[in-house]
C-alpha cells in the first residue's frame, strides 16, 4: 500500500483551495482536511449529517462524539468540520508572544494552515443566527507546548472575530449521551433500508407509540410482537423505536444507557410529536 504524501506546499495549498474546501456552508460546505488526506491517532469516521445532508470526516472518537451532540441540538443549523483560519496574519492583530513562523513544513517552508475542529451556526427560536467555534483535543495533548501554542492562536483569531471559542476534551463530553444519540441516529444514515416509505414510517411509529404506551412489558418484546403482528421484517419494531426517539416523539433520558430489556412506562415518557429541545449544556463554559 502506498504511504501518503504528508509533505505541505504551496502546491498543494493552492490545490485545496481549487478544490474549494474551507469554502461554502451546509451541504455545499468542504472540510479542509479529510480523512484520506492525514493520519489519525484515534479511529477515523466518515458520517453522513443529517443537518447538513453531507459526510462528515473526524479523525477520532471525540470529534465524532462530540458531532452526535451537535446534531442531537435543535438550534444547530450548520457545522463545519475541520474549518481553516485561512486570514489568520490580517486577523490577529496581538501577536504577543506568538511565533506563527514556526508552524511551516520542515522541507518546502510553506506555513501550516490552522483548523478548528468545529465552526458552529446556531438559530434561536426568533431566527437571529450566532456563531461558536470549538477545539476537540485529548486531555494528554494539552501537556504538549506546541499544542498549547497552537490553541493559544486559535483562541485569538476567533475572539478577534467577535466569535465565542471553547476547547473541549473527552472529560467534557458525556460518552452514553453521545452513543446513545448514535443509536438512534443509524436510523436516519440509512432511510430506505427496509423499504418503508416516509408515510409508512409515521403511520407504523405512530402505531408502535400506542403500543409503548403504558406497557410493563420489556420494550424488545413490545417491538418483537409488533412485527410478527403486522408482518413486518424482523427488527422493524426496534427500527421504529429508533425513529421515535431520534425524532424526540417520545423522550427518554440520553444520560443513561437505552436499556430495551426495561419496560416502557419505567424509562420513556410519551409527549406530543413537537420537537422537545435539544442538549444545550455543550455550549455552556
Amino acid at each position: 500500500m502506498a504511504k501518503r504524501n504528508l509533505s505541505w506546499t504551496e502546491e498543494k495549498y493552492q490545490r485545496f483551495l481549487k478544490e474549494g474546501r474551507g469554502q461554502g456552508e451546509r451541504k455545499e460546505y468542504k472540510p479542509w482536511l479529510t480523512i484520506q488526506d492525514f493520519p489519525s491517532q484515534g479511529r477515523v469516521s466518515r458520517i453522513f449529517g443529517l443537518k447538513t445532508k453531507r459526510i462528515h470526516h473526524f479523525f477520532s472518537d471525540n470529534e465524532t462524539r462530540y458531532f452526535y451532540l451537535l446534531e442531537w441540538n435543535d438550534k444547530v443549523i450548520d457545522i463545519r468540520e475541520h474549518f481553516p483560519l485561512l486570514d489568520i496574519e490580517e486577523s490577529i492583530k496581538d501577536k504577543e508572544n506568538l511565533n506563527l513562523d514556526k508552524f511551516v513544513d520542515k522541507n518546502s517552508g510553506t506555513p501550516y494552515v490552522f483548523t478548528t475542529t468545529f465552526l458552529i451556526t446556531l438559530q434561536d427560536i426568533k431566527g437571529k443566527y450566532s456563531y461558536v467555534a470549538r477545539s476537540i483535543k485529548a486531555s494528554a495533548e494539552l501537556e504538549k507546548k506546541q499544542v498549547i501554542e497552537r490553541l493559544e492562536i486559535e483562541r485569538r483569531y476567533w475572539e478577534s472575530k467577535n466569535i465565542d471559542w471553547g476547547l473541549v476534551t473527552q472529560k467534557d463530553i458525556p460518552a452514553i449521551r453521545a452513543k446513545n444519540i448514535e443509536w438512534t441516529h443509524s436510523v436516519f444514515e440509512d432511510e430506505g433500508n427496509r423499504g418503508i416509505s416516509f408515510e409508512e414510517k409515521e403511520h407504523l411509529s405512530s402505531l408502535l407509540k400506542e403500543k409503548l404506551q403504558d406497557s410493563m412489558i420489556p420494550i424488545r418484546r413490545v417491538t418483537s410482537n409488533f412485527d410478527k403482528e403486522f408482518n413486518l421484517q424482523s427488527g422493524t419494531g426496534l427500527f421504529l423505536l429508533k425513529y421515535l426517539i431520534g425524532c424526540k416523539h417520545i423522550k427518554i433520558d440520553m444520560d443513561k444507557k437505552i436499556d430495551i430489556n426495561k419496560s416502557a412506562s419505567d424509562c420513556i415518557e410519551f409527549i406530543d410529536t413537537e420537537r422537545g429541545k435539544g442538549h444545550e449544556a455543550i455550549f455552556n463554559g
